[in-house]
């Protein structure tokens, strides 16, 4: 290896070790907090004395923190079933369907890609509150049921996917709902698991929607109830905000590592 390819690689790999460095700490901090006594919360040195508990039966003695899990866990669920079929139909069209009006519609959809969530914020809860579906499951779902990015995501992966295969399945019979079903479908997997990271992880974590519509914890997800837990419940209890932090991210953790192989492949093959 020559040395200039090798001093090369070094300040590449330390340069990213300090940014993993400066992105970690806070993180590892906050895991260590989480398991510190309160009276030793702003000690000198980098680990407590003794690790405890008690912040984590604290949370969950102030707050439903398994109501939190399970509304969040519905919540995101049914946004990303609802986004998946809504999308790939639309990426399908817009990758290998030809009709008039297509150059348009992916206009469209880089149009909405650049239109923040915060803009129709106003209109739809003025909508919702007219129908009258304010603090329930569906208001926290239909703002979402459609996703641009998912659309732009799933168009370029089916277009990585040969004409080829569109060829044959036609040979053999197969038509629109059929080529989507029975080819498309099985083909977009990896696209799909890394499109549902990106909205599990969004929606788990989304506060601005739920403080905006819901009135009440009987619906509340992770992030309105620790938001609530923070405010109202826990004061300067510093550990046991800490583990509420670290409950809330924790499903999130579990499930990209499951995940991470499919995730990666989907995101290695759009590249391509």
């Amino acid at each position: 290896m020559r040395p200039q390819h090798w001093a090369a690689q070094a300040g590449i790999h330390f340069a990213l070790a300090t940014g993993a460095v400066a992105i970690l700490t806070p993180f590892l901090w906050m895991v260590v907090s989480a398991f510190t006594p309160q009276t030793q919360i702003f000690r000198d040195g980098v680990l407590p004395d003794a690790f405890t508990l008690a912040n984590f039966a604290e949370v969950f003695d102030e707050v439903p923190m398994l109501r939190y899990y399970l509304n969040s866990f519905v919540v995101a669920t049914t946004i990303f079933v609802l986004q998946v079929i809504v999308c790939l139909p639309a990426a399908y069209a817009l990758a290998r369907l030809r009709f008039r009006g297509q150059t348009l519609s992916l206009w469209v959809v880089f149009a909405c890609l650049m239109v923040p969530t915060q803009v129709a914020a106003i209109p739809i809860y003025l909508i919702f509150s007219k129908v009258g579906i304010l603090n329930t499951f569906p208001s926290l779902v239909l703002p979402f049921v459609s996703s641009a990015f998912g659309i732009f995501l799933l168009r370029q992966f089916i277009l990585t996917i040969p004409q080829s295969v569109f060829d044959a399945a036609r040979l053999d019979g197969a038509r629109g709902w059929s080529t989507l079903i029975r080819v498309v479908f099985p083909l977009v997997k990896p696209a799909l698991v890394s499109f549902g990271v990106f909205s599990f992880v969004s929606h788990w974590n989304d506060y601005f929607w739920p403080s905006i519509v819901l009135r009440s914890t009987d619906y509340a997800t992770v992030p309105f109830g620790i938001v609530r837990f923070v405010s109202f419940e826990s004061g300067t209890s510093y550990g046991a905000q800490m583990a509420a932090a670290l409950l809330a991210i924790v499903p999130l953790l579990l499930g990209f590592l499951l995940a991470q192989r499919q995730f990666i492949a989907g995101f290695s093959l759009i590249s391509d």
